[in-house]
């Protein structure tokens, strides 16, 4: 038998570390001297730490760890369990990849303008969420406001709060001057009677969701859509569904000059 220090530098593993694996029933020493308290180990007890050690390097919490050690797992059991440890190391490898993606296109943003963007563009993932919607064709983009007016005051003949910000889609497939096809949309979170305009309809999560935030005028608003659409081109992606001007702080009265405004822009994508 040899006390846990020179068990330590023989194993290169700490003590603290050791006393760990003893507390979590991994390695128990062979004998405590009741006495000093002092921990003994034993030579034949190496290949059970090589075990321990070569199965967290694999990615495996302790418990399960201590599952694999004392526990009869099968052949079959402990192939499904690397596979999945593959997987997700092949997911973080992945991840890793986006993110230097990310940031090589960032760098060649700055050598070509000289400077930082204003719209920083994050990659988020959207709850499912119900919504009532009044959907139709408006001249432009700035001209929706008699959507809203005919959607708020639904919802107020029926005594139906919105349960977050509001928000317009544009369904078109692609950028138009005029007849855009647009749906305001309220969330909502109780009961609505349908009406033969305003619907209620549960729009499904988006997994990946470009998104940036635009401070100012509706005025200016464009140069948050230029910036976003630049960004999902140059970091590898493409939109695959309609975008979204989410108003967490809506311009007063319609206004398309507020300063105050406040829009998230949202586009839905993908990976190339």
């Amino acid at each position: 038998m040899i006390r846990i220090g020179n068990f330590s530098k023989l194993s290169r593993v700490s003590i603290k570390t050791l006393r760990y694996y003893d507390d979590m029933d991994l390695l128990k020493p062979v004998r405590v001297d009741e006495w000093t308290g002092y921990r003994y180990y034993s030579f034949e007890q190496l290949p059970r730490l090589n075990r321990i050690l070569a199965l967290k390097e694999l990615g495996f919490s302790l418990a399960e760890i201590g599952e694999l050690l004392d526990e009869d797992v099968s052949l079959e059991q402990l192939r499904g369990m690397l596979r999945v440890r593959q997987s997700e190391a092949q997911q973080r490898v992945r991840d890793e990849q986006e993110r230097l993606e990310r940031i090589e296109a960032r760098l060649k943003q700055i050598e070509l303008e000289s400077k930082m963007s204003e719209y920083d563009v994050v990659i988020k993932k959207v709850d499912p969420i119900t919504v009532a919607c009044l959907r139709d064709t408006i001249p432009s983009y700035s001209r929706q406001g008699a959507l809203w007016k005919a959607l708020e005051g639904y919802l107020a003949m029926h005594h139906v709060r919105p349960s977050g910000p509001c928000f317009a889609m544009y369904l078109d497939e692609e950028y138009k001057e005029s007849e855009v096809e647009t749906m305001v949309c309220e969330p909502i979170n109780v009961d609505l009677p349908e009406s033969s305009r305003v619907k209620v309809q549960q729009l499904p999560g988006v997994e990946s969701m470009a998104c940036t935030v635009h401070h100012g005028p509706f005025t200016t608003i464009g140069e948050a859509h230029k910036a976003i659409l630049k960004w999902i081109e140059d970091n590898g992606y493409h939109v695959n569904g309609p975008e979204r001007e989410v108003y967490l702080n809506p311009a007063k009265a319609g206004s398309q000059t507020d300063p105050k405004t406040v829009t998230e822009i949202q586009y839905p994508v993908e990976k190339i």
